[in-house]
């Protein structure tokens, strides 16, 4: 916390020193928020730049279509920097002004406004988990989000957008992108960019408020320096604490986010560094569902069955190292080592189980103590060439992953409450766990080689690739330390994806991909115990258009995943289940219209367990996947008042079943979000205030369906408001 509460203070005081004791800036990103400064105009001198072909510039990633909300360029992992419209998959951008303005509060506020995604933890709880085409993502205890590139790095649990600059979302399995992610997960691959310093000088305080009575202020500062500006520092800083919108619930946040660059004519590296930590009193958990009990109606948002002596705190630490070198013109060499850590102390009820109709609850409160400690290296290189009238963007790539886990509890006795009406119980005194025990360790080994062949001036391209991958991964004894089960697995896994661009403005593409789960260990309770299974490959093919017309950027993509698992049949343990996803996905964003801006799409899921070995469950929908997901988001900049912004939002969730027999289910849900926005230069300073109403009609939901057979409680409506001012 003193490394926190020191980059705070140290960024107040430059923020107060002034302008003119800063070296002036020059180069870096472009910020997403450009409208807010675009009083701020830079004719200094900027860094030498660097032409390399092939690959899009920061600039141009950080570009965005018009409206600002979503940016014209991803990172494609192996791939590197990458035009969406030259990438042969499904890809959203999400903007820092998007972010911003829609008054996020973590990662789950983004992606849950995003047609294919659905959040999957609840309101008030310790997680950002979600299904991304109908497959869980990050709903272990390992982060599955990449952070510029790299898994490993990013906050474990929770990521807090003060320091985000783009959040890129690539959807389908991307094993041959990223590598297998550490959890498994194949329905996306969620990547992280941080905000770095900026070309022109910024100062940028906030202050902000959440009901009931969380109040908040953030930071953000950027300067560069040197004889041709090549040094670069960007730090953002945020308290936030008070009571939120959940009955007997408050919450405290400190984050300190630096990112120091250094651009030099062939050489440029980065550094960055994060702590963050959270105290939540009172978390938030899903519902377990007795077996054979319709789903009870759900209760106001604002409930919250967790006993008010509950806690959670978490502290995440975290570190990045980026470099890259231009060995000639056409080659460039490049690493990344980084590291995190995370401790998690909490003190709360365990999953509550609803037993009845009239909603009565049954949970466990116990004592948590966890360890997650990660660590993610990679070096490649990467190649332009021609060979006769074909053009090669080549990389090749070696790359490292490991984790350790390790955990303790003690229990407490069983509490009885009610989802409708809470019940108060007095507090219980339970020990903190005397050890924490290692329970798991992986490493995740891989080289991986690709090549995107272009001809007729990138009219045609096709993407090509390959990378095989190690898997080891130890589970413990936590009583004598002893391994129980051993895991050293491999698989190699390819990608063939190809675009065209018959007439300017419209890409067609096509690919086949496939993902990586480690496989399964047959349990103790099996007659093949032990017997280790090779990873589990799924499999998306998947073909769309792109349209990029103007003030209008649309993406209509079909697809199908399949994905094995295993299962135990009488006394055997054998992979022999499946799931399939198939679905229509239609995303757009723009300005059709000059001041109307819209976001937005729906997606159509026919998703089939399609092998099992039980009759009631072949044929069955998976766990949470629903039929429908759509969200419509519009903002309206008002004609006859300069400066201000109407904006409004629908999201849709069609039903969804929480068990494999289909017997139970939650009903679909539709919520309405509305809010405003006004910017001006006031006493010659960029300043933007901006209020909202989430579930502005207090909508009462279930949502949340886990991959596990949970439920969520929906979010109530909540108030939202924040003031940012550029000095």
């Amino acid at each position: 916390m003193l490394a926190v509460r020191t980059l705070v203070a140290g960024a107040l005081h430059c923020a107060l020193l002034p302008l003119a004791s800063f070296a002036p800036a020059v180069h870096a990103q472009v910020p997403a928020d450009a409208d807010v400064n675009a009083e701020v105009k830079d004719t200094r001198q900027a860094l030498p730049a660097v032409e390399v072909k092939a690959q899009a510039t920061p600039d141009e990633l950080a570009a965005a279509y018009a409206g600002g909300q979503v940016a014209q360029g991803a990172r494609a992992g192996l791939l590197g920097n990458k035009r969406v419209m030259d990438m042969p998959f499904s890809v959203t951008s999400y903007t820092a002004k998007r972010v911003q303005d829609q008054q996020a509060a973590t990662l789950a506020d983004v992606l849950n406004k995003d047609p294919s995604i659905r959040f999957t933890g609840q309101t008030g709880g310790v997680t950002d988990s979600f299904f991304i085409r109908g497959f869980p993502v990050n709903e272990g205890n390992v982060s599955e989000f990449a952070f510029d590139g790299v898994y490993g790095v990013v906050p474990n649990y929770h990521v807090f957008p003060e320091y985000v600059e783009r959040v890129e979302v690539i959807k389908g399995p991307a094993a041959l992108l990223y590598g297998m992610s550490p959890n498994s997960g194949v329905g996306g691959v969620v990547n992280i960019v941080p905000k770095r310093p900026l070309a022109q000088d910024l100062t940028r305080v906030g202050v902000d408020y959440t009901s009931d009575a969380q109040v908040g202020g953030h930071v953000d500062f950027s300067r560069r320096f040197g004889n041709e500006r090549q040094f670069g520092i960007r730090f953002n800083g945020l308290h936030r604490q008070g009571g939120t919108p959940l009955d007997n619930q408050s919450s405290r946040s400190e984050v300190g986010a630096l990112s120091l660059d250094y651009q030099g004519e062939r050489f440029r590296a980065t550094l960055d560094f994060i702590e963050q930590y959270q105290w939540i009193d009172a978390p938030t958990r899903p519902f377990l569902l007795a077996t054979g009990i319709a789903v009870p109606s759900a209760p106001d948002g604002a409930r919250n069955v967790t006993q008010s002596w509950g806690w959670w705190k978490s502290l995440d630490q975290s570190v990045l190292l980026h470099s890259e070198y231009d060995a000639s013109h056409n080659v460039t060499l490049f690493a990344d080592a980084g590291t995190a850590k995370t401790d998690v102390s909490r003190l709360s009820d365990q999953t509550p189980t609803i037993l009845n109709a009239a909603g009565d609850t049954r949970s466990t409160p116990q004592n948590w103590k966890f360890q997650v400690n990660r660590w993610s290296a990679d070096t490649g290189a990467r190649a332009h060439f021609d060979t006769g009238p074909v053009s090669h963007a080549l990389t090749l790539m070696a790359s490292y992953y490991g984790d350790r886990i390790a955990n303790g509890s003690n229990s407490g006795s069983a509490i009885l409450s009610n989802i409708y009406a809470p019940v108060a119980s007095p507090q219980q005194d339970i020990a903190a766990p005397s050890r924490v025990a290692k329970v798991s360790s992986s490493q995740l080994y891989g080289v991986a080689l690709g090549d995107t062949l272009s001809v007729l001036n990138d009219r045609v391209q096709l993407t090509v690739g390959v990378r095989q991958q190690q898997i080891q991964s130890d589970n413990f004894n936590t009583t004598t330390g002893a391994k129980s089960s051993s895991y050293d697995k491999g698989a190699v896994t390819p990608l063939v994806g190809i675009l065209f661009k018959p007439i300017e403005h419209v890409s067609l593409y096509a690919n086949y991909v496939e993902g990586l789960s480690r496989g399964d260990i047959a349990p103790t309770t099996a007659s093949n115990a032990g017997q280790v299974f090779a990873p589990y490959k799924a499999k998306q093919e998947e073909v769309g258009v792109k349209l990029d017309y103007h003030s209008l950027m649309a993406t209509l993509a079909a697809f199908r995943i399949t994905k094995p698992s295993g299962q135990l049949y009488g006394t055997v343990y054998t992979v022999d289940s499946e799931q399939r996803n198939q679905g229509l996905e239609l995303t757009f964003a723009g300005e059709p219209v000059k001041g109307v801006r819209l976001l937005g799409g729906v997606t159509w899921l026919d998703a089939e367990l399609t092998k099992t070995n039980s009759a009631a469950t072949l044929g069955n929908r998976p766990v949470g996947v629903p039929r429908w997901l759509a969200n419509a988001g519009a903002e309206w900049d008002l004609p006859w008042v300069h400066g201000l912004t109407l904006t409004g939002g629908v999201n849709f969730t069609g039903q969804e079943y929480f068990d494999q027999a289909n017997k139970q289910s939650v009903p679909s849900w539709t919520t309405v979000d509305l809010g405003a926005r006004y910017s001006a230069s006031i006493f010659g300073k960029a300043t933007t205030l901006r209020a909202g109403l989430l579930n502005a009609f207090n909508r009462r939901y279930w949502s949340g369906v886990a991959s596990y057979g949970t439920i969520s409680l929906g979010a109530p409506r909540t108030v939202f408001a924040s003031a940012t001012v550029d000095f």
